[in-house]
C-alpha cells in the first residue's frame, strides 16, 4: 500500500488535471457545506457569485505563478536527491520520516514563517493587505493573494525544500494537505466548540484561523499556521476569540467598502507611501464622522 501511495505522489506534478481536481473539489465541498452551516451571517456587497468572481480572478494568477515556479521545486528536488542535500539525507531518514521532515519543515517555511514575515515587514504586508480586505472571509478567500505575495509564498517554499531535501512523493503530499486545507481553515462553516478546539490543538482549524482575520490587532498578528497549529502554540503567537466577536476586514490601510474592487485591490501596493497616508487618514476621518 505505501508503495502504491509513494509512487502516486511521485508523478504527480505532471498530473496538473489531477492536482486541479483536488483545488476544485475541495472549493466545492465547503462551499456546499458554508451554505448549509455557516460560521457568521456574510455581507457580501453583491453577491456570493460577484465576491467569488474578485476572489478566483486572484487564484487564477496565483495557480499561474506557482505552476511556473514548480519547474524550479521539480529540478531542486531532484538536486537534492543526487547529492544527497537536505535534512531527510543528512539524518538517514526512512519513508515515514521523510514525510514527516518534509511536512514540518514545508510547513514551516511555507505556512508560518512567510505569513508572519508577510505580516512584520512594511514592504510585504502592503501586498498580504489584499488578503486580509476580503469583508466576507469563505471557502473563495483561501487563494486571494497579489501575485507579488504569491511569487514570495514560493521563494518561502522553496527554500524549505532546499532545507529538507524534500523529494516530490513528499512535496505533493505536503501540497495537496495545503490545499484542502486552506479550503478548510478559510471556509464559513460552524462546527461544534469541542471539535473545532480539538483540531487546533494540531491543525489550524476554521475558527482559529478565523481570529487571524479579525479586524483589529493583535489578532490580526496571531494565528499564523497554515495546515499545522504547532508553529503559533510553540512561538507564542496563537490567540483565541469567540467566533461571536470575530468581524472581517481591517481597522485601517484599506477602506472596507472597497473589498471587491479587482483593479484597486491590484495598484494598491505599489502606490507612494505618502499617498497611502493622506488616504488612510482620510478615510479613518471620515469613519470617526459617521461613528
Amino acid at each position: 500500500m505505501w508503495q502504491a501511495i509513494l509512487d502516486h505522489f511521485s508523478n504527480l506534478e505532471q498530473r496538473p488535471l489531477e492536482r486541479l481536481a483536488f483545488l476544485v473539489g475541495g472549493l466545492l465541498l465547503f462551499w456546499i457545506i458554508e451554505g448549509a452551516i455557516p460560521l457568521l451571517e456574510p455581507h457580501y456587497k453583491r453577491t456570493k457569485l460577484r465576491h467569488a468572481g474578485v476572489n478566483f480572478g486572484f487564484t487564477l494568477m496565483h495557480l499561474a505563478i506557482h505552476t511556473g515556479l514548480a519547474v524550479v521545486i521539480v529540478l531542486l528536488s531532484d538536486w537534492c536527491r543526487r547529492q544527497g542535500f537536505g535534512l531527510v539525507y543528512w539524518t538517514g531518514a526512512g519513508v515515514l520520516g521523510t514525510i514527516l521532515i518534509s511536512f514540518l519543515v514545508l510547513d514551516f517555511f511555507g505556512g508560518w514563517l512567510v505569513h508572519i514575515t508577510e505580516h512584520k515587514l512594511a514592504l510585504l504586508w502592503r501586498f498580504h493587505v489584499v488578503h486580509h480586505a476580503d469583508n466576507n472571509v469563505d471557502v473563495t478567500t483561501g487563494l486571494r493573494h497579489h501575485p507579488v505575495e504569491s511569487v514570495l509564498r514560493g521563494l518561502f517554499f522553496i527554500a524549505g525544500i532546499g532545507l529538507s531535501g524534500a523529494p516530490m512523493y513528499a512535496v505533493m503530499i505536503f501540497q495537496t494537505a495545503l490545499v484542502l486545507a486552506t479550503a478548510f481553515t478559510h471556509a464559513n462553516i460552524s462546527l461544534p466548540r469541542w471539535l473545532d478546539r480539538g483540531l487546533s490543538y494540531v491543525f489550524v482549524s476554521p475558527n482559529m484561523h478565523k481570529v487571524h482575520h479579525h479586524w483589529q490587532q493583535p489578532f490580526t498578528d496571531s494565528n499564523y499556521g497554515a495546515v499545522l497549529s504547532i508553529w503559533d502554540r510553540l512561538l507564542g503567537t496563537y490567540r483565541r476569540l469567540d467566533p461571536k466577536d470575530i468581524r472581517y476586514g481591517l481597522d485601517r490601510y484599506y477602506p472596507n467598502e472597497e473589498d471587491e474592487n479587482f483593479g484597486m485591490l491590484l495598484k494598491k501596493p505599489f502606490q507612494p507611501l505618502e499617498k497611502d497616508f493622506k488616504e488612510e487618514k482620510a478615510f479613518l476621518t471620515a469613519k470617526e464622522t459617521r461613528e
